[in-house]
């Protein structure tokens, strides 16, 4: 049986809307104007922005209360929860909010639950975080509503659990003690994979429970994807095993080395210290006409839509600025290093993006331009292009336009540019302006992004970091200045 045409889905109940799996899956809902009623602890904190067809309500999957009140007039109600990052008993949790949602779920008289659980041999001694996520699936069998279950094992995609933490171990370590459950066995499968089959459950002819192993072509282990990552990014790294490096001891070296808190990286090892692999492909081959990506497709897609989404992102609400607490280093996006700030002047949009358009060549980088120039004969000296290119026109740019040793990647006018640098780095850079009404005046937000290659590529934005915050904030009150002394010229 295969998936039928595409069926009336009804009202949709989506859980786990702020999660990395859940989040995504709403995009691609409300992409199609399918209507979405998605269950968040705080909906106040979640973006407010969303279509007419999206709805947000208040609610915790552990409270039969909220719960029942989420699920009426619901068809199909996705479970893409789990509690890997609480404190305490996180399988007593788990197991009363699948009771909670099971028993909702009938009640309301659901057509079908969706959910994404993990793979592995329930015959072996499974870990406690994959023990929870196959008792899940059966407690919400046991509802009597129809559930289609996924099972999974690691998910690669820009911003995934395990995506992160091989980038991490690869970017930061040039040789890398690796345990023995670096070797372990998995079937990996990319995020865009997965969201095809969560989308294909809407419309899948369904009266009966039923259990999917779904995973991609290729049975690698941590150690071959990180192998293969640091192909990709054209980095040499060793691996050196070792016969033993308790979960707890492995834990503890995530959580130096990687995004990964102690807490959730126990958990991440005690499961991938079991092989996950697709034993039964085909259940999923017969009902769904999906062929997931392998190991090195997985990996350059979730690298590329980094670059995709880093492309289309807006600094201005999600990063520190002046008046308010910085981490020092910047902020970060996917392995992107990020240093922002903000001005306000009262001056219109126009008359504040008026000396951003005039930036370089003759006019110079307004303040330090002699620091600007040394920078410019460093680059120059080791092969680059260096400053002697300036700019074709001194009051209009392009796209593609070279500026110094810049080149013009995204221009709108009086509100944004965007440099990527040409320089010789051991890694790549941007330089962003935008520009935004504010109050009585605009606001001219400035960004510098480094996405650094290796332990080189970190040791160069963290040793030049300190000349950022002279540089770039004086720079910055440069162009508030002359933004506020060509007023009427910035406003023609």
């Amino acid at each position: 049986m295969s998936a039928s045409a595409p069926r009336d889905a009804g009202r949709i109940l989506l859980t786990g809307a702020t999660g990395y799996v859940g989040g995504r899956l709403l995009r691609l809902f409300e992409a199609e104007g399918l209507r979405v009623r998605c269950l968040l602890r705080r909906p106040a904190l979640f973006p407010s922005d969303r279509p007419p067809t999206t709805e947000l309500v208040g609610g915790d999957v552990g409270d039969p209360v909220s719960v029942a009140a989420a699920m009426r007039g619901v068809k199909t109600a996705y479970y893409l929860v789990h509690s890997m990052g609480a404190a305490d008993d996180f399988e007593v949790r788990d197991r009363r909010a699948a009771e909670v949602f099971g028993a909702a779920a009938a009640a309301a008289g659901v057509q079908r639950i969706v959910y994404l659980g993990g793979l592995g041999d329930e015959h072996d001694e499974l870990s406690a975080h994959l023990r929870s996520r196959h008792e899940v699936g059966r407690i919400l069998r046991a509802s009597g509503v129809p559930v289609i279950e996924f099972r999974a094992s690691i998910i690669i995609g820009s911003g995934s659990l395990s995506f992160e933490m091989i980038r991490a171990l690869v970017e930061r370590l040039p040789a890398m003690i690796t345990p023995r459950w670096v070797s372990v066995l998995a079937q990996p499968i990319g995020i865009e994979d997965v969201l095809r089959y969560l989308r294909a459950a809407l419309d899948l002819d369904l009266q009966e429970s039923r259990v999917y192993e779904i995973g991609g072509p290729d049975r690698v282990s941590y150690g071959d994807l990180m192998v293969e990552y640091a192909r990709q990014r054209g980095l040499r790294r060793s691996l050196i095993p070792v016969p033993v490096l308790t979960p707890r001891l492995s834990s503890l070296w995530l959580g130096l080395v990687t995004p990964l808190y102690a807490r959730v990286g126990r958990k991440l090892v005690d499961s991938i210290c079991h092989p996950t692999l697709v034993a039964d492909p085909a259940p999923a081959q017969r009902d769904f006409a999906i062929r997931p990506f392998g190991v090195r497709e997985e990996i350059a897609r979730a690298l590329a839509n980094e670059d995709r989404e880093f492309a289309a992102t807006r600094w201005s609400d999600a990063l520190s600025s002046a008046g308010a607490p910085r981490e020092w280093g910047g902020a970060r996006f996917g392995n992107r290093l990020v240093d922002s700030r903000r001005v306000h002047v009262a001056v219109s949009p126009a008359a504040a993006f008026a000396p951003i358009r005039r930036i370089g060549g003759a006019t110079g980088w307004y303040w330090g331009d002699w620091l600007w120039r040394l920078r410019g004969l460093v680059d120059l000296v080791a092969g680059g292009v260096g400053m002697r290119r300036g700019r074709h026109d001194p009051e209009r740019l392009a796209v593609g336009d070279a500026l110094d040793w810049w080149r013009v990647e995204a221009i709108e006018p009086d509100r944004r540019l965007r440099l990527v640098a040409e320089m010789k780095l051991p890694g790549r850079a941007w330089l962003e302006f935008e520009v935004t009404p504010d109050g009585d005046g605009a606001q001219i937000q400035q960004t510098a992004i480094f996405d650094p290659v290796g332990l080189a590529g970190l040791a160069y934005w963290y040793g030049i970091f300190p000349l950022h915050e002279l540089v770039f904030a004086r720079m910055l009150r440069g162009i508030a200045q002359a933004a506020c002394g060509s007023r009427r010229e910035g406003s023609r």
